[in-house]
């Protein structure tokens, strides 16, 4: 007697194989989203990057300002300090006549000089509040790459979920960090 071939064992195990493809399909999307990851991380890291060092131009901007604002108050009291002892003499003294001159414009001048300065440390803190905002951003996506690797090694899915929610937290962070 002749054995027939039931074709039910081949579609079985053909069922077994796309199944199997289909299970091992979602690794290639945790692989994917990863790579994402990897390169919103590395945005938010460039642009903190950036930040913090105009944060730190700035600031050397302000204290630069703010020593020059000494300066002209120096000055100021040095010719302030020549009226009052030139007066202070007896007999007839020669007051130079430009001194008041001098002093109304070391007073213009640090006016000036000092918003220059708190503009520069203004700026400076915008710059600092940036770049802890995109700090705050690539430390999540770090964290998401993470989590997605260990949903390879684990295979979970739901990690990788996980991994999938903390990327739209940073690309929040890294939105706000930008804007």
């Amino acid at each position: 007697m002749e054995e027939m071939e039931i074709p039910t064992e081949h579609l079985q195990e053909a069922i077994h194989e796309k199944a199997e493809e289909e299970k091992e399909k979602w690794v290639l999307f945790v692989a994917l989203s990863t790579a994402v990851m990897a390169v919103l991380a590395a945005i938010a890291g460039l642009l903190g990057g950036h930040h913090v060092n105009e944060a730190l131009i700035d600031q050397i901007k302000s204290s630069d300002q703010w020593a020059f604002y000494q300066s002209k108050s120096i000055k100021a009291e040095i010719a302030s300090s020549t009226d009052k002892i030139l007066q202070a003499l007896p007999g007839k003294t020669i007051i130079p006549a430009d001194n008041k001159e001098k002093l109304d414009r070391y007073e213009k001048e640090k006016e000036d000089i000092k918003t220059q300065a708190e503009e520069h440390e203004k700026t400076s803190e915008e710059h600092l509040k940036r770049h802890v905002t995109l700090s705050k951003a690539v430390t999540i996506f770090q964290i998401a790459i993470a989590i997605s690797a260990i949903s390879i090694l684990t295979r979970k899915r739901v990690m990788w979920y996980a991994g999938l929610l903390l990327t739209i937290a940073g690309a929040v962070f890294l939105f706000i960090g930008v804007v």
